[in-house]
């Protein structure tokens, strides 16, 4: 018998969509901890969510209410939309048709926790993996039981929002703070919970279970059709501490491995449901290199052990760094089906990447060396490949970005892309960095919003009342206004008024970008664009591009299919699906 229902909810609304795996990962949890649980998916709901939350409230009555945030914004500096004002219209509507508690989680939500529990006005919230603490959670509710002995739990009370702490856990020297040092200590939990060890709230035994087709579950079936991937997770966390990646934070300081055979069965599943192309979303697959070539093994001795088996048709595409990537992983891979890699080389000068992508030991972990091996090993294996800079970081120049480009482009990669800007947030080590040097009195060059009023004047964690005020003023300003704030290097040859005000458009660097690639080459290359500055949209959410890609059939990682970008938009175009310029 139920011991009672769980609904889930997805509120995100941007296509081309992406599977909310996450709810798999917490009705497999849920359902074996005995709740009936039932997903609420408004990706497919666009125009008509209010009357299908209204629809579904009238006949159920849930004992909890679980809503993944999977981003809280596009992350794209040139853009900065923000997505959770759209979440809080839902949360609030589901809010008055129920009085059910609702806890909020997801990989977005992990970046500012208490800042959106406070956002959104809901009961309760959880930092990292949630699927153990979720049941936990639930029991205590269906029991009568404190949800002060729910570990790891951000809770919403009178006296304001606190996490009920887990017990004592490893910490990395120097995490408090800005910096990463070496070593590791044994000490107390952080109020707000950054920077924690959480593989204790990672599930890393069992299969997810995957379904299609089930009513009131998530269809990866119909968000293969439309989106043409789905995602598989191998671990949990990651152990590096790259200066602008908020995964260590958000989903644990020390990788959380998920059992082989319990990965392969869940890949296997979705190969025997149709679903054949399937895309990791570890923080990297390789940085647990033994653990990667494990699971490949184990995916090619299944195929080998059977010529029917669903994954002998599996098409494979990974998240990579430069390093570990040797000889044995890529013959690995492409055994495995692996069709394409995508990598975060992210810039070609050492003195830019030395403090910047490093090991949790704050040490560099490659050269531009090793992502020319990468690229040359993945072509010799015939798997397609992305290469990726992120320009803006402190120290970037028109020179180093001139550099870049030049030893970039010379790998030849399937797909070069080139970003421009970078996100904040509260937990990264620049974001925080940026606050302690701001100090609560004074704005940093390159600090930089689309939407700011004023200087952009951040404080650090120890001069705010809390969590909450500390994590707000990343995504709002003083007066409650969405206010995403982001970092360009001020060294870069822009106008003084570009530099001076904190609305500024970094815009003479994005021509110099595209100045810099030949137009012959434009088909295999990703820019930054600004509105009105070229006829192309390089942003993910509701992207022509990529919209028309599903729409049309085609599946695998959207950037495989790049080099045909404009023979796919003129199709696009002539059945339909997009306006013809100028209509």
């Amino acid at each position: 018998m139920s011991r009672g229902l769980v609904l889930l909810v997805n509120p995100n609304k941007v296509h081309p969509p992406i599977a909310p795996y996450a709810l798999d990962v917490l009705t497999t949890s849920l359902e074996a901890a005995g709740f009936e649980v039932e997903v609420l998916d408004l990706t497919f709901h666009r125009e008509d969510w209010k009357s299908h939350v209204s629809e579904y409230f009238a006949l159920r009555r849930p004992v909890l209410v679980g809503v993944t945030i999977r981003n809280t914004d596009t992350v794209y500096a040139f853009e900065q939309r923000p997505f959770v004002g759209e979440h809080k219209e839902i949360i609030t509507e589901i809010m008055r048709l129920t009085d059910a508690p609702i806890v909020g989680g997801g990989i977005g939500f992990s970046t500012m926790p208490f800042a959106l529990v406070d956002y959104f006005g809901i009961d309760f919230g959880v930092k990292g993996p949630g699927e153990l603490i979720i049941c936990d959670l639930a029991d205590a509710l269906v029991t009568g039981r404190d949800t002060a002995t729910v570990a790891g739990l951000i809770r919403n009370l009178p006296q304001g929002i606190s996490r009920v702490a887990p017990a004592a856990l490893t910490v990395p020297a120097g995490a408090e703070g800005t910096g990463v040092g070496a070593g590791a200590r044994t000490a107390l939990p952080l109020a707000g919970g950054q920077h924690e060890d959480r593989v204790w709230q990672v599930d890393r035994t069992g299969s997810y279970l995957r379904r299609s087709g089930v009513p009131y579950k998530v269809d990866n079936l119909l968000y293969y059709q439309r989106g043409g991937l789905a995602g598989i997770l191998t671990k949990n966390g990651c152990a590096y501490r790259c200066a602008h990646c908020v995964e260590p934070d958000a989903k644990g300081i020390r990788f959380g491995r998920r059992d082989v055979a319990a990965v392969v069965d869940e890949m296997q599943s979705l190969a025997a449901q149709g679903i054949l192309d399937q895309h990791t979303t570890d923080s990297e697959f390789n940085l647990s290199i033994a653990h990667a070539k494990n699971l490949l093994r184990e995916i090619v001795r299944r195929k080998h052990a059977d010529a029917d088996n669903p994954l002998n048709a599996l098409r494979l595409w990974v998240y990579c760094q430069p390093t570990p990537f040797d000889e044995e992983f890529a013959e690995l891979l492409a055994a495995a089906g692996c069709r394409g890699v995508n990598v975060g080389s992210d810039h070609v000068r050492a003195d830019l990447l030395r403090d910047w992508k490093v090991t949790g030991k704050g040490t560099s972990y490659y050269t531009f060396a090793d992502t020319e091996k990468l690229v040359r090993l993945c072509h010799q294996h015939g798997m397609l490949t992305m290469v990726e800079a992120l320009f803006g970081m402190p120290g970037e120049t028109p020179q180093s970005i001139r550099e870049c480009v030049a030893a970039f482009m010379a790998l030849d990669a399937t797909v070069t892309g080139f970003s421009l800007g970078l996100r904040l947030f509260p937990y990264t080590p620049m974001g925080a960095a940026m606050a302690e040097q701001c100090d609560g009195v004074r704005t940093m060059p390159g600090l930089q919003s689309n939407t700011a009023t004023g200087p952009i004047v951040l404080k650090p964690l120890a001069k705010c009342s809390g969590p909450v005020e500390y994590e707000r003023q990343f995504m709002f300003d003083e007066q409650g206004n969405f206010r995403l704030v982001c970092y360009f290097s001020p060294e870069l040859a822009e106008d003084a008024a570009t530099l001076d005000e904190p609305t500024g458009r970094w815009s003479r660097t994005v021509d110099l970008l595209w100045e810099l690639i030949d137009p012959a080459d434009h088909h295999r290359v990703m820019l930054p664009t600004l509105s009105g500055s070229s006829e192309h949209d390089n942003n993910y959410a509701d992207n022509p591009f990529l919209t028309s890609l599903s729409g049309l059939g085609y599946t695998g990682a959207f950037w495989a299919h790049w080099q045909d970008r404009a023979a796919i938009l003129r199709q696009a175009q002539q059945v339909g699906m997009i306006e013809t310029a100028g209509s």
